[in-house]
C-alpha cells in the first residue's frame, strides 16, 4: 500500500507558495492531509486543493504537530523563527528562503545535480537561489564529464522573483508608455531601499541590497551557492544579476572553462543527456529557449551553445527556466519525492 504525509505549505497565499500547491496535484504526491498556513494578515482564506476546500491558518508552532513535511516560502525571518519549531515537532523542513542555505549543517539541495546530500539533513533542507538552480542543472554534467575551472554568468531575471508587487508594478508602468521614463516606481530594484526605478521599458542591474564588495547579496548567493551545491570551492565562479521587464522565467548568458577538450556536439549531447534538461539549440531555425516560451514548464532549457572564439576549452550557453516552477516550488516538490524514493523519511 503506498504509503502517505502529512505536509505543510508556510506562506501558502504567496506566489510560490500557491506554485507549491499546483505542482503537489499535478505531481500526484502522496498526500494523506494538507495544512496551508500563513501570516495573520492571509488567514481565514480559502484554498481549493484536489478538489477540496481549506481554510489558511494561522502559523503557529503547534500548527507542526504531526506534520512529516513542511514546505516554507514566506521570507528568511519566517523560516527562521517557524522552521526550528516544526523540526521539533518531528518535520522534515524544505525550505525556499536564504535563511539557511549557507548553514554548513543543512544540505542545499537540487535533486537532478546533489541528491545524495538529502542524507545529510539535520531536519531541515535548503532549496537554493532560483537562478542557482537552473544553472547547476546545466553546469553539473559538464562538470562531470569534462572537468570545470570557470564559470561567468550574467542573469536577465522576471519581476516575478521579487513577489506579486513587483509583477503588478511592472504591469502598471508598461501600460502607460507615454510616461514610462516618470513612471511611480516603489518596488524595484529593492522595496526597502532609498532609491526605485521603473522597471517597464528599463533594465536595472541590481538584484538585492549591495554587498561591501560591490557585488549584490543575488550575485553572491549564486556564487556561493554554486560551489557549495557542486562541492567545488575552487571553482571560480562570477556573477552579474539584471532585473527586465519580463513577468515569468530567468534567462542566463553563462561562459564555461573546461579543464578537458571538449566538442559544441559533445556539449550539446551533454545537454541531452542531463536530467531536467532540454536542448533547444537550432539556431539556423532561430530556435533557442526564451522565457515567454519557457513560462509553467518544467525543464531547464538551454541553447546558443558556441565554442569561445579565443580558449578552446571555454564555451558559452544561454539557459532559462521558469522561476517558480523548477526555480521554486518544482524543486522543493521533487526534494520531497526524493525523500520518499531514497528512503530516507
Amino acid at each position: 500500500m503506498l504509503k502517505t504525509y502529512n505536509v505543510a505549505i508556510m506562506g501558502a497565499t504567496g506566489a510560490v507558495g500557491q506554485q507549491m500547491k499546483e505542482q503537489l496535484e499535478k505531481r500526484k504526491f502522496p498526500i494523506k492531509d494538507i495544512v496551508f498556513l500563513s501570516s495573520s494578515r492571509s488567514a481565514g482564506k480559502e484554498i481549493e486543493f484536489n478538489g477540496k476546500s481549506y481554510t489558511v491558518q494561522e502559523a503557529k508552532p503547534e500548527s507542526f504537530e504531526g506534520i512529516d513535511i513542511a514546505l516554507f516560502s514566506a521570507g528568511g525571518s519566517v523560516s527562521e523563527k517557524f522552521a526550528p519549531e516544526a523540526v521539533k515537532r518531528g518535520a522534515i523542513v524544505i525550505d525556499n528562503t536564504s535563511a539557511f542555505r549557507m548553514d554548513k549543517e543543512v544540505p542545499l539541495v537540487v535533486p537532478e545535480v546533489n541528491k545524495d546530500d538529502l542524507r545529510l539533513h539535520k531536519g531541515i533542507i535548503a532549496n537554493p537561489n532560483c537562478s542557482t538552480i537552473q544553472m547547476v542543472c546545466a553546469l553539473q554534467p559538464l562538470k562531470e564529464l569534462y572537468g570545470m575551472t570557470k564559470v561567468v554568468v550574467s542573469t536577465y531575471q522576471a519581476v516575478s522573483g521579487a513577489g506579486i508587487d513587483a509583477i503588478n508594478e511592472l504591469k502598471s508602468q508598461a501600460a502607460d508608455f507615454d510616461n514610462a521614463k516618470n513612471a511611480e516606481a516603489k518596488v524595484l530594484p529593492v522595496k526597502s531601499a532609498e532609491h526605485h526605478y521603473p522597471i517597464a521599458f528599463n533594465v536595472v542591474p541590481q538584484i538585492d541590497q549591495f554587498t561591501d564588495n560591490g557585488y549584490t547579496f543575488e550575485e553572491m548567493k549564486m556564487i556561493n551557492e554554486t560551489k557549495k551545491i557542486l562541492h567545488d570551492d575552487s571553482l571560480a565562479v562570477a556573477a552579474t544579476c539584471v532585473r527586465l521587464p519580463v513577468v515569468t522565467g530567468h534567462s542566463e548568458s553563462v561562459y564555461v572553462e573546461l579543464e578537458k577538450a571538449a566538442t559544441v556536439d559533445q556539449v550539446k549531447q551533454a545537454m541531452i543527456d542531463a536530467p531536467g534538461v532540454e536542448l533547444m539549440d537550432d539556431p539556423s531555425n532561430q530556435i533557442y529557449p526564451m522565457p515567454l516560451m519557457t513560462a509553467g514548464l518544467d525543464d531547464v532549457f538551454v541553447g546558443r551553445i558556441r565554442q569561445d572564439l579565443d580558449n578552446p576549452n571555454g564555451f558559452h550557453l544561454w539557459v532559462v527556466s521558469d522561476n517558480l516552477v523548477k526555480g521554486a516550488a518544482l524543486n522543493s516538490v521533487q526534494i520531497a519525492e526524493a525523500l520518499i524514493e531514497e528512503n530516507i523519511i
